[in-house]
């Protein structure tokens, strides 16, 4: 079995915000990604999704390390002011590379 280094990025963020970044992260050339509910307490106090605007999303993306960058400063600069967002990156081993 011969493995390859990739960068996963996840972002936990507003739900509110999922199709916009769904639309941001397919113009950025990630190849896909994986979105689901979350919940949790943080700086901006607990986020129990008690109605669907105030829930969190946690969005995963494997990708190479130039495009996590890309979507990763794309992020910061677009939605960090004005959205209670926390990106963070790990390098992970994938089997296929073509897909990612």
């Amino acid at each position: 079995m011969h493995s390859h280094t990739r960068t996963l990025l996840t972002v936990v963020t507003e739900a509110v915000l999922e199709g916009t970044l769904a639309r941001d992260l397919d113009r950025l050339n990630a190849h896909g990604y994986t979105i689901t509910d979350a919940r949790g307490r943080g700086s901006r106090g607990v986020r129990d999704a008690g109605w669907e605007a105030s829930g969190n999303i946690r969005i995963e993306v494997v990708c190479d390390k130039a495009t996590a960058d890309a979507i990763a400063a794309h992020l910061q600069e677009h939605y960090y002011d004005d959205y209670a967002m926390i990106l963070f990156m790990s390098d992970v081993a994938v089997l296929r590379r073509e897909k990612f």
